[in-house]
């Protein structure tokens, strides 16, 4: 992994544009970890973050037809295989894992209203959620713990990670689909429908969740 305690001697605020993205390619090649913008500035001795967020969308460019990918995930910077490539590095068949209704739920749940605490999931879905759902999206890197409410009890809340954003090709959970573009590709049937229309008609934020909502007991 890139040391980031130790700044490049041969990067300076005066460096061209083309130094720069030298040093950001370079960089981001070499690090183990995807980078954010503050770290790269740090690493490559100080030079603006405005420069270096030049670079990297310069970069971006050039790489966008190319075998592998500068992309932007959670705020951080990686290189990545083309999408239209990545079946070329698989040695052995991915056995998928399919997730559970629950677990869909939950999952969208957290990625509309993170950070969002067990409680705030199960009073939208209507049901409990048992503790096996959140394990399950924790240890699929998911999903992971965001600190406490400062509320009694001080519950735990939940939010998502970048590797969630990576796995389904987000830059941000801006990204994520509105309730007109699941209707639209088919992923809402009737009672989802008329579950959403419930939900608004209780206040709750339109894209709460698109999902039925049925017993956690099938886990």
């Amino acid at each position: 992994m890139v040391d980031e305690s130790v700044p490049s001697d041969d990067v300076s605020p005066e460096r061209s544009s083309a130094g720069v993205e030298r040093a950001l390619e370079a960089t981001l090649f070499a690090s183990e970890e995807p980078m954010s913008v503050d770290q790269l500035a740090k690493h490559l001795g100080g030079i603006e973050n405005s420069a270096v967020r030049d670079g990297l969308r310069a970069l971006a460019v050039q790489y966008d037809k190319r075998g592998v990918n500068l992309v932007e995930r959670g705020k951080r910077w990686h290189f990545e295989t083309a999408p239209d490539l990545a079946h070329l590095l698989r040695r052995e068949r991915e056995q998928v894992r399919r997730l559970s209704r629950a677990a869909t739920e939950v999952l969208a749940i957290i990625a509309y209203h993170e950070p969002v605490s067990r409680a705030e999931i199960e009073s939208i879905r209507g049901v409990q959620t048992s503790g096996g759902t959140l394990d399950v999206l924790m240890e699929a890197g998911w999903v992971k713990m965001a600190g406490r409410r400062e509320v009694p009890g001080r519950p735990v809340i939940y939010a998502t990670t970048p590797e969630f954003l990576d796995h389904f090709g987000l830059s941000s959970r801006r990204d994520l689909p509105g309730m007109d573009e699941l209707r639209a590709a088919g992923l809402l049937d009737p009672v989802d429908d008329a579950f959403e229309e419930a939900m608004e008609a209780a206040g709750q934020p339109e894209e709460a969740c698109e999902a039925e909502a049925d017993d956690d007991s099938e886990e």
